[in-house]
């Protein structure tokens, strides 16, 4: 009997913050202005992708670890399948944008490019600070 409770205990709650939620490094434009084009598409697209993990979730948490459960949302069933659906639901919009941005994005303007990585990087620096907008 204390086996078969133990097979039925909870699993861990589901972060609301998965997959890439940082980058390695930001950059100025004289770094960037030295780069081939194909290491800018690179890091654009993985700006892309940790703004697609955080921001639609930044009202709950702007890091993983986050759980339903760790700010007081009840765990049902209803809960847990809204959860599921909006990480899949991000998955698939992250992989058909790289998809397109990965045919596509060859064709921009280097300058445009970088203009774009530069504002992608300072939308997550500012991350740093949205406690401040906190009461």
């Amino acid at each position: 009997m204390i086996s078969l409770g133990n097979a039925q205990k909870k699993k861990d709650s589901q972060s609301i913050i998965s997959g890439k939620v940082n980058i390695s490094k930001y950059h100025s434009r004289e770094d960037l202005d030295k780069m081939p084009k194909g290491d800018l598409l690179v890091l654009y697209i993985e700006r892309i992708e940790v703004i697609v993990n955080i921001l639609p979730n930044i009202a709950f948490a702007t890091k993983p670890g986050i759980t339903m459960e760790t700010l007081g949302i009840p765990e049902t069933k209803e809960n847990k399948n809204a959860l599921k659906e909006n990480i899949e639901a991000s998955d698939t919009y992250f992989e058909s944008t790289i998809e397109f941005q990965k045919k596509i994005l060859p064709y921009s303007d280097t300058n445009d490019l970088i203009a774009a990585i530069l504002f992608y990087e300072e939308t997550l620096k500012s991350l740093h600070t949205y406690n401040e907008f906190k009461d």
